[in-house]
C-alpha cells in the first residue's frame, strides 16, 4: 500500500505490485497525451488482479484501434489527431510488454515490441524529429533529436539528453523530460543505449556498468551539432539511469548539469535484499552449485519469480541459466571511490515509497563533492513511488527550475 502517516494516499486499483506500478504509469502518462485517463481506468477494469495473460491482451486491446486511428489520420494529413493517437497506442503497447514474461504470451514479445516502436517511428516523423546514429565501438546506436519550437534551422540551442532506464520505451522519454524540455525551448535528444530498446531487441547489445563508454559519444556526437549550444547540455537519467549518468559524470565533464531520478549507488541491492538470508549467504560465500539449485527449486514453486529474472535479467547477457552468475553480473553495477570525481552539479531526487533502491538518493547525494541539491517527492503530494508516475507536473517543475538555472542565458 501506499502511505502517508499510517493513510493509504490513494486506493489501489491492484493488489498485485507490478500490476498497480504498469498502471500508475500509465494513468500518469496523461499529463503529456501520453495516455487518456478514461482509457487506461476502462483498460484496468477488464484485468482480473494477477493475471498476466488478462494484461497483455487487454492493452494491447486498447492500442490496436487507436494505432489504426493514427495510421488512417496521418495518411489523411491530420497530423494533430495522428500524433495524439499515437503517442496513446505506444504507451499502451509498453504498458503491455511491462508483464509480458509472466505470460503465456511471452513468444509475443519480440512482436509487440515492434508494433510499439512502429509507433515510436511515426511519432517521430509526426513530430519532425531526426533520426541519429551515434558511433558506438564497432557499430551505432539509435537516437532521435528534437528541435525546440520555433528554433530556425542550425540555431544553436541548449540540450536536454534524456538518458532511459532498464525498460522504459523510447517513447516514455517524451513524458520523462523531452516535453518539458521542448516547451521550455531547449532541444531534447534521446537514444538506446546498449541494453535498451532497439539496441537489445535488434542488435542484440547488452547494459555495461561503465557508461560513460556510452554517455561520451553521445556528447561527441551533440557537440559536434551546430544548432546545439555545447557549454549549455544538461542529461537526465531515468530509473536505473540514476546510476548510470553519475557513474559516467565521473569521467564525462561536459555537461552542465544533470539530473538523477532516483539516485542509485548500487543497482544489485534490488535483486538481492528480497533473498532469503541461505541464498543471501550463498551468493557472498560463492556458493554456486548451491545458489543456483535453491533459486531453480524456488522458481519451480513460484513462475512470477522466474519470469521476473528473466525479465529483468536479459538486457544483462548472460548466457546459460545460472542465475548465480546474473546476480554477479549484476553486482558490478556499483558506485565506488569514482564518485568523488563528479563535479558537474548533480540534482538527486528522492521520492517517497521508493521501491527499488530505497534511500539511495540519500546516500548518493551524501557522497557528492560537487555541487548537488536533493528534491523529495511524497505521497501527500500525489508524487511518491519510483519515478514520480503519478506526479509528472510537479516532477517536471521541480527538475526544470533546477535546470534553467545552468541552461537558461545569463
Amino acid at each position: 500500500m501506499l502511505h502517508h502517516k499510517d493513510k493509504a494516499a490513494y486506493h489501489r486499483q491492484f493488489g498485485h505490485d507490478d500490476f498497480q506500478f504498469g498502471f500508475e504509469i500509465a494513468l500518469g502518462s496523461a499529463y503529456r497525451g501520453c495516455a487518456d485517463a478514461g482509457e487506461v481506468l476502462v483498460t484496468a477494469e477488464r484485468i482480473h488482479d494477477g493475471d498476466a495473460d488478462a494484461w497483455v491482451r487487454e492493452w494491447c486491446a486498447t492500442a490496436d484501434p487507436l494505432w489504426d486511428a493514427a495510421r488512417e489520420a496521418s495518411d489523411a494529413g491530420r497530423r494533430v489527431s495522428a500524433l495524439a493517437y499515437a503517442r496513446r497506442a505506444a504507451t499502451y503497447y509498453a504498458t503491455a510488454l511491462y508483464t509480458i514474461d509472466q505470460s503465456s504470451e511471452h513468444d509475443r514479445k519480440l512482436e509487440i515490441w515492434r508494433r510499439q516502436r512502429e509507433v515510436w517511428e511515426r511519432i517521430v516523423d509526426l513530430s519532425d524529429g531526426e533520426r541519429i546514429a551515434i558511433p558506438y565501438e564497432d557499430t551505432t546506436l539509435p537516437a532521435f533529436f528534437f528541435r525546440a519550437p520555433g528554433a530556425a534551422p542550425g540555431e544553436a540551442r541548449p540540450l536536454v539528453v534524456v538518458n532511459n532506464g532498464s525498460d522504459g520505451a523510447t517513447s516514455q522519454m517524451w513524458l520523462q523530460g523531452g516535453a518539458a524540455a521542448s516547451e521550455r525551448g531547449y532541444h531534447w535528444m534521446t537514444f538506446d543505449g546498449p541494453g535498451q530498446q532497439a539496441a537489445l531487441f535488434e542488435q542484440g547489445l547488452h547494459f555495461r556498468p561503465d557508461w560513460e563508454a556510452v554517455l561520451t559519444p553521445v556528447v561527441d556526437a551533440m557537440t559536434a551539432r551546430a544548432d546545439v549550444d555545447g557549454d549549455r547540455m544538461a542529461v537526465i537519467g531515468i530509473s536505473q539511469a540514476g546510476y548510470w549518468v553519475p557513474r559516467a559524470l565521473a569521467f564525462e565533464h561536459r555537461f552542465a548539469a544533470a539530473v538523477a531520478d532516483p539516485g542509485v549507488v548500487d543497482v544489485s541491492a534490488s535483486w538481492i535484499e528480497p533473498l532469503p538470508g541461505t541464498l543471501r549467504k550463498e551468493l557472498e560465500e560463492g556458493k554456486q552449485a548451491q545458489f543456483d539449485r535453491n533459486m531453480h527449486l524456488g522458481e519451480r514453486f513460484s513462475k512470477s519469480t522466474g519470469a521476473l529474472l528473466t525479465f529483468r535479467g536479459e538486457p544483462y547477457g548472460v548466457e546459460g541459466d545460472s542465475r548465480f552468475e546474473l546476480y554477479q553480473t549484476v553486482m558490478a553495477y556499483k558506485l565506488g571511490d569514482e564518485v568523488a570525481q563528479i563535479q558537474t552539479p548533480l540534482l538527486v531526487t528522492e521520492p517517497e515509497d521508493e521501491q527499488f533502491w530505497p534511500g539511495q538518493s540519500q546516500v548518493l547525494y551524501d557522497r557528492l563533492t560537487g555541487p548537488k541539491e536533493l528534491v523529495r517527492f511524497t505521497a501527500a503530494e500525489g508524487a511518491s513511488r519510483h519515478c514520480e508516475p503519478m506526479g509528472a507536473a510537479l516532477r517536471d517543475a521541480r527538475i526544470f527550475d533546477w535546470l534553467d538555472g545552468h541552461l537558461a542565458p545569463a
